[in-house]
């Protein structure tokens, strides 16, 4: 099991006052989010309430205009390009609505790919492509390519390639939205188990009841604010 070094009592990654903007629309107000060390925290609003931009922040896809991201003592709204890059590769690891996969690589070749890009051999990147694969029930498609499979199964598919590196923060951006309730119950089940098993803390953005309801906790943004604070039961 995959265990995080941040110092006893800080959050492993943490939000404060953040505001961003896209031209004259701003998406965030002065948003602030913490995760802890294995905790599942889910970030919900209503559409247009700026979640996504706050996990963007979060994971160091966009910068802020204002305000820190803390990662333990790193300081991401500050770090360079390599090294967010290098964070994206090795401790970080973003799932989004529609999985993203490579249509010309196969279902293999797509979750070894970040191991690969880390300078795994390939054979050896292939079997533990293939060890996610069979855990997600998605072994039986190694080789057919993303346009081949259903959307369930590329969610799948997305979340062992997010996993095959053992990251230490998920970030889960409406992981659930493309699909059908069933499908969407079967994802959050296997996303959050897997998720423990390694250790990982996992940020979720979703709108939808059923799927914060998987969260330790549960934060709601209202016009880029947070607007509660709410402990799932």
């Amino acid at each position: 099991m995959s265990t995080t070094d941040s110092t006893p009592g800080q959050p492993l990654l943490a939000a404060r006052e953040l505001y961003k903007s896209y031209g004259s629309t701003p998406a965030l107000r002065g948003a602030s989010a913490e995760l802890c060390n294995g905790e599942i925290l889910a970030v919900t609003g209503p559409s247009g309430s700026g979640k996504s931009t706050l996990l963007h922040c979060m994971a160091g896809i966009v910068r802020p205009d204002r305000g820190p991201v803390m990662y333990r003592d790193e300081r991401l709204d500050h770090v360079s390009e390599e090294r967010l890059s290098e964070l994206r590769r090795t401790e970080f690891a973003v799932v989004f609505q529609f999985g993203q996969l490579i249509p010309e690589l196969t279902t293999v070749d797509n979750v070894c790919l970040p191991l690969v890009l880390n300078g795994t051999d390939r054979r050896t990147a292939q079997g533990q492509a293939r060890t996610w694969l069979e855990r997600f029930g998605v072994l039986g498609r190694a080789e057919a390519r993303p346009g081949e499979l259903s959307g369930g199964q590329a969610q799948r598919v997305a979340l062992a390639r997010a996993l095959v590196t053992g990251p230490k923060v998920v970030f889960a951006d409406e992981p659930t939205g493309a699909l059908d309730s069933l499908a969407g119950e079967q994802v959050m089940t296997e996303l959050t188990s897997a998720a423990r098993q390694l250790g990982a803390a996992v940020l979720l953005v979703t709108h939808d009841a059923t799927v914060a309801a998987y969260a330790d906790r549960e934060i709601r943004l209202t016009d880029g604010r947070t607007a509660a604070l709410e402990v799932s039961e």
